[in-house]
C-alpha cells in the first residue's frame, strides 16, 4: 500500500469508517499477534494484541506519516508489550503450561523446543527482547527497529548483540543442545 493510500485509510479510520478500521486491523493483526506471542507469551498474546489495537485506534490521529504505518504500529505494540511485562512482574503468578498432546516424537520435540525458546525469551530483558523479536521474527531493518522502539540506530546493534548473547545463555541454562 502506498503512502497516499495509507493516509486515506488512516483518515477514514479517524473519521470512524468501520471498513477502514477492519482493513487496518487485517493488515497488521497477524504480525502484532506474532510479536506479542514472542514478547508476552502465547497465553497473554490475545489480550496484549487487543490492547495494542485499542490504543492504536485511540491514538491514530497522532500518526503523522513520517514513518511507515507498520513501523508506528510496531512501536505501539512494543510499548504495550513492555507495559504488559512490567505489570505482570508486579502481579506475578505462576502460569500453567499445557502438556503437549502431539502424536509423534518429532511434533513433541518441536513443541518442547518452541516452549524452551519462549521460556528463554521471557528470561531476557524486555528492552533487549523487543529488539530481538523485531529483527529475527519481523525481519525489520536496524533503521525500522530504531524508529519502532525510539532508540538510536547504533543502539539497535548493541542491544541485538546483547539480546542474542543473553538468549544463548538462557537456552544453555535450560539445557538446549
Amino acid at each position: 500500500m502506498d503512502h497516499n493510500s495509507t493516509q486515506r485509510m488512516v483518515a477514514a479510520c479517524i473519521a470512524g469508517d468501520q471498513d477502514a478500521m477492519r482493513m487496518l486491523y487485517e493488515r497488521c493483526s497477524q504480525r502484532v499477534y506474532a510479536q506479542m506471542v514472542r514478547m508476552v507469551g502465547v497465553q497473554d498474546a490475545d489480550d496484549a494484541t487487543q490492547q495494542v489495537f485499542i490504543h492504536l485506534f485511540r491514538k491514530l490521529d497522532k500518526f503523522d506519516g513520517r514513518s511507515k504505518l507498520e513501523t508506528w504500529v510496531y512501536r505501539l505494540a512494543s510499548n504495550e508489550a513492555l507495559q504488559f511485562i512490567r505489570s505482570r512482574s508486579r502481579h506475578s503468578t505462576d502460569s500453567l503450561l499445557d502438556d503437549p498432546t502431539g502424536n509423534s516424537d518429532d511434533m513433541r520435540e518441536q513443541t518442547e523446543q518452541a516452549e524452551m525458546l519462549d521460556v528463554a525469551l521471557s528470561k531476557i530483558n524486555p528492552e533487549l527482547r523487543v529488539v530481538l523479536v523485531l529483527k529475527e521474527q519481523e525481519d525489520l531493518s536496524y533503521r525500522e527497529i530504531a524508529d519502532a522502539v525510539g532508540i538510536p540506530e547504533g543502539t539497535v546493534g548493541s542491544r541485538l548483540n546483547r539480546a542474542r548473547a543473553d538468549l544463548r545463555e538462557a537456552l544453555l541454562q535450560l539445557g538446549w543442545e
